[in-house]
């Protein structure tokens, strides 16, 4: 079978910066519904479409291609009193923004005195990568798992 919109690809999958260096690596197979639902990003979709069980390929992305170009406007520093008892660093909180109000994750990177900075950029942005990633098996997608916009079952989403 083919991978294209609505299947279920399983794979397993090792990111590395740059220099080749091990960021992260699958211990168990993953399995992700292909179809521009935001299961991974775009340029791993469109290296997938069209594949079959079997396929293997490294892509070398840009942060363009990848997590996006670190933007410093999303890097603030807040008064420690104003967080939550047991802020640690590593610690994610979402705070609402601007005008639109919309909520915004940011990480917990440096607590010092009474000062907490935070970072909303994503922990990879600004980052060129290397993606190295398997196909397991290719399936289709069951409508549950369209309507819910994730593979389900073994190596995917549990509800």
């Amino acid at each position: 079978m083919k991978i294209e919109k609505d299947t279920i690809v399983t794979l397993t999958l090792k990111v590395a910066d740059h220099l080749g260096r091990v960021i992260e690596a699958s211990k168990e197979p993953m399995a992700l519904l292909v179809g521009g639902y935001g299961n991974t990003l775009p340029a791993i979709e469109a290296a997938l479409e069209g594949q079959e069980k079997g396929f293997a390929t490294t892509l070398d992305l840009t942060p363009e291609n990848a997590f996006g170009e670190r933007d410093e406007s999303k890097v603030r520093t807040l008064a420690k009193k104003d967080f939550p008892p047991g802020v640690k660093v590593g610690g994610a909180l979402e705070l609402r923004e601007g005008e639109s109000g919309e909520f915004q994750l940011y990480n917990v990177v440096k607590i010092k005195g009474d000062t907490v900075m935070l970072d909303g950029n994503h922990p990879l942005a600004g980052m060129s990568l290397k993606v190295s990633f398997k196909v397991i098996s290719v399936r289709a997608a069951s409508a549950e798992e369209i309507a819910h916009g994730h593979a389900h079952g073994d190596h995917g989403h549990h509800h």
